[in-house]
C-alpha cells in the first residue's frame, strides 16, 4: 500500500486529476467500462488526496464531469445507432452486457435508472445507450445523469480517501502490514470468484 501512495504522490497532480476524468469518460463512450471500471482511477484520486498531493473536491469534480461526458456521448450514441451497436461488443465480453436487463430498468424507473445503473458496472456503460436508444427525453436523462454521477464520484472518491486514513491507522495502531492487507485483498478476491462460479453453475443448470 505505502508503494502505491508513493506512485501516486510521485505523479504529477494534474496527471491524476486527468485520468479521473478520462477513465470515467471513456466507460459507456467506448465501452471500456466492459474491461475497466471508470471507479479504478477515482479510488485512486481519492487514495492520492489522501496524501495531501490534491483536494478531495477536485477529485470529485473531475469524475462527475468525467462521468457525465462519457454518459451524454454514450446516450447521442444509442440516440443515433440504437442499441444495435452493442452487437459489435467482442465475444469474450457480450456475456456481461445484458440489454434485457437495462430495458427492463429503465422501462420501471424511466430516470431513476440512470441514476441506479450507474453504481453496478455494466449497466454504468450499457444504460446511457440503451436510454437514447429508447427514446428517453433528453432533459430528465441530463438530470439524472448530473445527479448520479455527483453522488457515485463522491462516493468512490471518498471510498478511496478513507481507504488510505484506514490502512494508514491500522498499520500505525495494530501493526498490520503489506502481507495481512495482500491477504485481506487477495481472500476478498478469491470469495467474489468463487461466487460468481457458483452463480454460473446454478445457471448452466
Amino acid at each position: 500500500m505505502d508503494r502505491v501512495v508513493a506512485v501516486l504522490t510521485g505523479l504529477p497532480p494534474l496527471l491524476v486529476l486527468t485520468l479521473v476524468l478520462v477513465l470515467p469518460a471513456l466507460e459507456s463512450s467506448t465501452l471500456l467500462g466492459l474491461v475497466v471500471p471508470g471507479e479504478t482511477a477515482i479510488l485512486f484520486g481519492g487514495l492520492a488526496a489522501h496524501s495531501g498531493e490534491l483536494p478531495l473536491w477536485a477529485v470529485v469534480v473531475a469524475g462527475t464531469v468525467g462521468a457525465c461526458l462519457g454518459d451524454q456521448v454514450g446516450y447521442a450514441l444509442g440516440r443515433r445507432y440504437g442499441s444495435g451497436m452493442l452487437a459489435h461488443v467482442p465475444k469474450s465480453l457480450r456475456g456481461h452486457v445484458d440489454i434485457g436487463r437495462a430495458r427492463r430498468l429503465i422501462a420501471r424507473r424511466g430516470a431513476w435508472a440512470v441514476v441506479a445503473g450507474r453504481w453496478v458496472a455494466v449497466l454504468r456503460v450499457i444504460v446511457p445507450i440503451v436510454a437514447g436508444a429508447g427514446g428517453m427525453p433528453w432533459p430528465p436523462f441530463l438530470r439524472a445523469n448530473l445527479a448520479g454521477g455527483l453522488l457515485w464520484a463522491a462516493a468512490v472518491a471518498l471510498l478511496g480517501y478513507l481507504g488510505g486514513a484506514s490502512y494508514h491507522y491500522l498499520e500505525r495502531e495494530l501493526g498490520i502490514g503489506e502481507i495481512a492487507l495482500l491477504a485481506v485483498i487477495v481472500g476478498g478476491v478469491a470469495l467474489h470468484v468463487w461466487r460468481r462460479w457458483i452463480r454460473r453453475g446454478r445457471a448452466d443448470r
